[in-house]
């Protein structure tokens, strides 16, 4: 079998990519994911730990949400995912196993309540989400139940409208494995990373918020999994276990960052800093293993200086 980072270090020379060089800023997490920019600071969830953290200039990280105090409440891992912001600046989250979207109140890390009930639409664990201008999440989940090793099924999209209606969108189909999701600067395609079909996926996205016409937008050379957009319509995503973080556009691969494996697995990124022209990378080592990972906190966040500006784009 072909090693997936020779693979992809294949495809990178074969496309004459640029390349940039990541440093690491900060560490002592357990699977850290779905970072995002706002505000002026860098976010992101330390998955098992059930908390959403912002770190400083120096890379210390604080804790802004803490989810652990629901777990006296229900059986299910207390594990945050996606999260993004409402207009009226309340935070929203996504309880992966709970199966809930969660909205922050701002009286403390642990003043959390249920925002959305989307256990209707999940048959495993939900995952990444992004908020759009209007408020509306659109959530992707695995479909099933990967930490088990069942064998992959398609599953669709959920959407949480700003009124609380949750659905799934008529005019697209279950997809295999969606995970990260984006929304373009000017709000017409939503990207996302189909994990186990090896491809990048883009809908359009109505003024109304309505999805459509899903199509391929690039081929991956291997599982692409959390993304982040660009201004100028290119998509990052990090390749778990391929060793690179990479740019895609319709024509190719156009940048990398070399993340060997050595340093740990590259599991999302986005562009952010005060001009989001600095690709912040998370990485970590134990995804399967919740308690191993939360205890070990061998996972970190990088950072790489690059040739492209993240904008308005979303998250």
């Amino acid at each position: 079998m072909t090693n997936p980072v020779d693979t992809v270090a294949a495809a990178v020379s074969a496309a004459g990519a640029s390349t940039f060089e990541a440093r690491k800023v900060s560490s002592g997490y357990s699977w850290p994911e779905c970072p995002r920019w706002h505000a002026g600071a860098f976010w992101f969830s330390d998955m098992y730990t059930g908390t959403l953290k912002t770190l400083d200039a120096d890379g210390n990280a604080t804790v802004v949400v803490d989810a652990t105090g629901r777990a006296a409440n229900t059986d299910a891992p207390i594990v945050l995912g996606g999260f993004g912001w409402l207009p009226d600046g309340r935070l929203i989250v996504v309880s992966m196993h709970e199966k809930l979207v969660l909205v922050h109140g701002g009286g403390g890390p642990g003043d959390l309540s249920v925002y959305a009930d989307i256990s209707q639409y999940c048959s495993a664990a939900a995952n990444d989400m992004v908020v759009d201008a209007d408020g509306r999440a659109y959530i992707t989940q695995l479909g099933f139940d990967i930490f088990k090793g069942e064998q992959p099924v398609a599953s669709p999209l959920i959407v949480v409208e700003p009124d609380g209606a949750v659905f799934t969108p008529e005019k697209v189909g279950p997809l295999l494995c969606a995970n990260g999701i984006a929304v373009s600067a000017d709000g017409t395609k939503v990207y996302t990373a189909e994990v186990m079909a090896f491809k990048i996926t883009v809908l359009d996205r109505a003024p109304d918020g309505t999805l459509s016409n899903p199509r391929d937008f690039a081929s991956c050379p291997f599982m692409p999994d959390g993304i982040g957009l660009d201004a100028e319509g290119g998509v990052w995503a990090a390749m778990p276990g391929g060793g690179y973080v990479a740019r895609f556009t319709e024509q190719g691969i156009t940048d990398a960052i070399p993340m060997p494996l050595e340093n740990g697995i590259a599991s999302a990124c986005l562009l952010g800093g005060p001009d989001r022209d600095r690709l912040y990378m998370t990485v970590g080592y134990e995804v399967y293993d919740f308690e191993k990972s939360a205890r070990e906190a061998l996972g970190s966040v990088w950072v790489a200086d690059v040739a492209h500006r993240g904008g308005d784009t979303r998250p």
